[in-house]
């Protein structure tokens, strides 16, 4: 089963931006870079820390807590397959954002 979770009004981000909102019992955060949107769980896989507000630096985001490094592509640490963020594919539908969750993303 797939959902196409629609971005709420003002939560779609600027270029360099980011974005976090709730769906269900989940925190995403969004970020543009360089006008790609990519689409994460705002919990840190190594001890929940938020993602949102950490460095940005291209597609790589820094969590504020302890400084792990994960790649906003494939959600996984960098230099590693071992630790991963869950991340979700972003849809562009005449000009409304869509976070695309399905079974297979949900660990």
């Amino acid at each position: 089963m797939t959902r196409r979770i629609p971005v709420p009004a003002g939560k779609h981000p600027q270029a360099g931006g980011r974005a976090l909102f709730e769906f269900d019992d989940k925190s995403l955060a969004l970020f543009n870079v360089d006008g790609q949107l990519f689409a994460i769980d705002d919990s840190c896989p190594h001890q929940g820390a938020s993602l949102c507000g950490g460095r940005l630096e291209g597609r790589v985001i820094q969590c504020c807590a302890h400084g792990l490094r994960f790649d906003l592509l494939s959600g996984y640490l960098l230099n590693s397959t071992q630790v991963k963020v869950t991340n979700y594919p972003v849809e562009i539908i005449d000009g409304q954002a869509f976070i695309i969750i399905s079974e297979e993303s949900v660990p």
